[in-house]
């Protein structure tokens, strides 16, 4: 699959690295003399974060090309994300020469403030130009914002939405063209409050943020703006809270509908401050806090598969589904793949010894699903629980270190399986750790051991027929503090 995007700035260059990293080959034109270095540092900010994200291992890399022109960046796309500066003549221009080279393939505006029967004026074909507008980082935020207008079918929509989702992005479909569309228009509207309080010598930049930042911006990252209030309301909920708080929109508290007059004076006040609060970080330095720190709260999310943390779930979902999933016909089955994420790493440097127990997990939860015993048959009262783990540490895991684990089945019945797993790394196969396990069936009502069912212990037998060839490990049944030359 190949993505052409117009214009490499910020967003341009996010939305390269979001296709890229999803193994998309990426063609990027900007006549910026600047513009391979500066998407060069965008994608090593990607580079560093999206992986974190991943649990099971993302798509190998797509190629990475500047075109000269925007009829080469184009030709052959399955996508074309536009990206230039906001200036809808400038936008047309650019939409007539992709669409003479590209007349039907999606195209999608990053445009913050235009509607798409704006965009799509004296087009070719209009009804494949849409907005769609992200968020920066655009390679670690999900949102984007789909604006399509009557010009484009919703089975057209519908085909969009499905790719965005399939490189990871939570495309939401605006129900109608509106200036600004949804996120934009509520940023607007802090903006223009905070403007006033630093003009009104009320607060300073660095209040404003802290006070964001050590307050609503944590509740609102997590449950949004109505659920928040919902939560306020108490046991009586929504309708409380807008019967007790509704008649303060009638005081004379805001000044959103005003707008302070946007004078030198007011500019060189606030990037005063501004340089004041952070002018010790360089951009690039605050690109990375900002990375890191997001990294950290959607890894959270993503423990609670709640909000954003969801739909990185999701998406290691459909990359589980996309890869190459392993059969009953296979000797050795490809269990998951994982990344050594920084949460795994010790004082060392390296994966810490609890992380491979996890890793295990992991690779036994995926194996699990695959012969049938997963999370529905756990939803229906069975269960395989371990009774016996031993680990072997053969080699270092660093931070970011892609690994994959398989399993060979060593011996099972009714109620028993022993199993082993291999977990290497995927950069030169070498074995990061062993781990042997006895897992025992369990009714789950009743707490204690039972026969499977008949279905995954048929999946069972037919997975050692196909292992049968394979040499049982030396070093199973070992001890702890066996010898190698003993294994």
């Amino acid at each position: 699959m190949k993505a052409a995007i117009i214009g490499g700035g910020v967003i341009g260059g996010g939305w390269a690295a979001r296709f890229l990293l999803n193994g998309w080959d990426v063609a990027v034109f900007d006549p910026d003399p600047q513009a391979a270095r500066k998407i060069g540092e965008v994608l090593a900010n990607a580079r560093a974060a999206l992986p974190q994200l991943s649990d099971t291992g993302l798509p190998a890399e797509g190629h990475l090309s500047f075109a000269g022109s925007v009829a080469e960046a184009v030709t052959g796309a399955d996508y074309i994300q536009e990206s230039v500066s906001e200036q809808l003549a400038l936008k047309h221009r650019v939409f007539a020469e992709i669409q003479g080279a590209a007349p039907d393939v999606p195209l999608g505006s990053s445009t913050s403030g235009f509607k798409p029967s704006e965009l799509q004026q004296g087009a070719v074909s209009p009804g494949v130009i849409f907005v769609a507008h992200p968020f920066n980082p655009v390679y670690l935020l999900p949102l984007v914002e789909i604006v399509p207008s009557v010009a484009s079918t919703q089975g057209f929509t519908d085909g969009v939405l499905e790719l965005l989702r399939d490189i990871g992005m939570f495309p939401l479909q605006v129900r109608k063209e509106i200036d600004a569309h949804i996120g934009d228009r509520l940023l607007e509207a802090l903006w223009r409050e905070a403007l006033w309080l630093v003009k009104d010598g009320i607060a300073t930049t660095e209040e404003i943020d802290d006070v964001i930042r050590m307050s609503f911006g944590l509740r609102w990252a997590q449950m949004g703006l109505f659920e928040t209030y919902r939560i306020a309301g108490g046991e009586a909920g929504m309708k409380h809270f807008m019967e007790q708080f509704g008649p303060a929109l009638a005081w004379p508290w805001t000044k959103l509908m005003d707008v302070p007059e946007f004078t030198d004076e007011l500019v060189d006040l606030i990037a005063g401050q501004s340089d004041a609060q952070s002018g010790h970080h360089t951009i690039r330095d605050l690109e990375r806090i900002r990375d890191g720190n997001l990294v950290a709260f959607l890894r959270a999310l993503k423990d609670r598969d709640w909000g954003a943390g969801k739909v990185f779930n999701d998406h290691d979902r459909r990359l589980a589904a996309q890869g190459d999933i392993t059969n009953t016909t296979e000797t050795v089955l490809a269990a998951t793949k994982l990344v050594v994420l920084p949460s795994w790493i010790d004082y060392n440097g390296h994966m810490t010894e609890s992380r491979y127990l996890f890793a295990g997990s992991q690779i036994v939860d995926a194996f699990l699903a695959r012969i049938g015993a997963g999370l529905d048959y756990v939803a229906a009262g069975h269960s395989y629980y371990t009774a016996e783990t031993h680990i072997r540490h053969l080699g270092e895991a660093k931070l970011g270190a892609h690994l994959t684990g398989t399993v060979q089945v060593l011996s099972h019945d009714e109620k028993r399986l022993h199993i082993w797993m291999t977990l290497t790394r995927d950069t030169d196969g070498a074995e990061v750790a062993t781990i042997e396990q006895m897992l025992l069936h369990v009714d789950m009502a009743a707490g204690r051991t039972c026969a499977a069912e008949a279905r995954v212990l048929k999946t069972l037998d037919d997975i050692a027929r196909t292992q049968a060839g394979l040499p049982r490990p030396a070093a199973a049944g070992r001890h702890v503090g066996q010898g190698r030359d003993d294994a």
